[in-house]
């Protein structure tokens, strides 16, 4: 016989251990567990072990509320953010909640059972594997949104003709040593310009080739407000006071760069002049054709990405790749850039769900065919929900609202005696809308596998923290929301 739990919660990363405290904290009464895939906790942090490794967001934002930020840095390095997120969990006992080895594979959900049967991949430290089975009355995906086995890793022309190292950043080599070797970089994301200033400083020469700009800003690795504020208040007080400031910052910011573009442009551009010399062609390699925050934007720490490019010991070149060669790269133009270490920082491939295979009573369930509602639920799918964060802040300022949502419509179903939730949209042909707003690559490529969102509320998924805690806070928590216990057929919702 199959166990039986509550809850069950997918991924052991930043989203996952904020779901458990969440789960703990306000349905105490519920049994739950932790399953993750890998064999370690932390997610994204765990896996990416690059140079220079960091948030791209400040840490009283992608920090919990709950657990303050200690550390100085507010833009944090990956092995930083790794022991925060470990030591929230030991702190709250969540790390004996965590089942790892474990990777769902398949989820069918039953309305006569009013449950979810859960396929598992088992797999050992030591190498050994089985499967098993487990049945919950909720499923919270909170597995990310991008594949952890491998990345997106273009067919360049006579790549395998490179004699040098070719690696990837989601997995990067334990013994690549690029000490005085000539490396090139490949990519224009947050990846690339975090690699960039990390590997100059080893590297014989760094160049990263682009073929498009991206938009970058510059902010300080540590907060200055932030010891002054710690000097003064309680520590959960500050904290809570550097986090709303930062949210009011940012969201500031994003508003800026949508209504008056221009504006935003000119300020990001005369950041960048000030730090770089005089001859520096901005045009060409850091004035993007597209606005800011129309693809997300790059974060850099105290500048360090202009000053190794003011100081020569990187390069950047906008070009487009012709053909790799034994030695290096050809660039379009006709230019040849000599390598013996290529870095692909060309991105992610998104998975919905955690790429699991979901299905409802012998129907299966194509996250393409529905639409999301408040954020973290599918149209027609009982009793699941998933995290995703924002795209234009941190993360966690969304996984957070969508943990403690989780939690409030929980203990709505208790109070009701209601075994089911379903989303269902109030109007048959919904007009269907991109799920994310932005134009970068990664998105692009993953259209036809992302769900769809509506033109309104409870459909429509807003980039704003403010006017999503005023709406969890006051809105309408029923609306279009199908709350039985009776078993009913399969679900046609869309």
């Amino acid at each position: 016989m199959a166990e039986h739990l509550d809850v069950v919660i997918v991924g052991a990363g930043l989203s996952g251990v904020g779901a458990a405290y969440r789960l703990q904290t306000m349905c105490p009464d519920r049994s739950y567990t932790i399953l993750e895939g890998r064999q370690s906790m932390g997610g994204t942090w765990d896996l990416f072990r690059y140079p220079g490794v960091r948030s791209d967001s400040d840490m009283y934002t992608l920090g919990y509320p709950f657990r303050p930020w200690d550390d100085a840095k507010s833009i944090a390095d990956g092995p930083s953010i790794l022991r925060y997120i470990r030591r929230t969990a030991a702190e709250n006992g969540i790390d004996g909640r965590i089942r790892y080895g474990h990777r769902v594979v398949g989820a069918s959900w039953s309305s006569p059972d009013n449950r979810w049967t859960l396929d598992v991949e088992r797999s050992g430290p030591d190498g050994a594997t089985g499967s098993s089975r487990i049945t919950c009355n909720f499923l919270y995906l909170c597995s990310g949104y991008y594949r952890y086995d491998r990345g997106h890793f273009p067919e360049f022309p006579g790549r395998d003709s490179f004699a040098g190292a070719l690696v990837h950043p989601q997995h990067w080599p334990e013994d690549l040593d690029y000490s005085g070797k000539k490396v090139v970089i490949i990519g224009s994301g947050a990846t690339a310009v975090t690699l960039g200033p990390a590997m100059a400083s080893d590297a014989a020469s760094v160049t990263i080739v682009q073929r498009t700009p991206t938009w970058i800003v510059s902010a300080p690795s540590v907060d200055p407000m932030a010891e002054k504020v710690k000097r003064r208040l309680p520590r959960r007080m500050a904290h809570g006071a550097l986090r709303w400031k930062n949210v009011a910052r940012g969201t500031a910011f994003y508003q800026l760069c949508q209504r008056r573009p221009e504006v935003a442009k000119r300020m990001i551009l005369k950041q960048a002049a000030a730090a770089l010399p005089a001859d520096f062609d901005l045009g060409t390699h850091l004035t993007p054709t597209y606005r800011p925050w129309d693809q997300r934007m790059c974060l850099v720490p105290d500048g360090d990405f202009f000053e190794a490019l003011a100081a020569g010991t990187m390069a950047l070149v906008t070009d487009h790749i012709e053909t790799f060669t034994p030695d290096g790269i050809q660039l379009a133009s006709g230019r040849h850039i000599e390598a013996d270490v290529i870095v692909s920082a060309t991105g992610l491939e998104l998975v919905t769900c955690g790429g699991i295979d979901l299905s409802v009573d012998g129907e299966t369930v194509d996250p393409a065919d529905r639409f999301v509602y408040r954020g973290f639920m599918l149209s027609g799918v009982p009793n699941l929900a998933f995290c995703f964060g924002y795209t234009n802040a941190s993360w966690t300022l969304r996984s957070d609202l969508t943990s403690r949502a989780v939690c409030r419509l929980l203990r709505r179903m208790r109070r009701r005696g209601a075994l089911r939730v379903v989303p269902r949209p109030s109007a048959e042909g919904m007009e269907a809308q991109p799920f994310l707003p932005l134009t970068s690559g990664y998105v692009t490529r993953a259209t036809s596998i992302l769900p769809k969102q509506g033109p309104v509320a409870p459909w429509r998924i807003r980039q704003n923290y403010v006017l999503d805690l005023l709406d969890a806070t006051f809105g309408d928590r029923g609306q279009c929301l199908d709350m039985s216990s009776a078993p009913v057929g399969a679900a046609t919702g869309r």
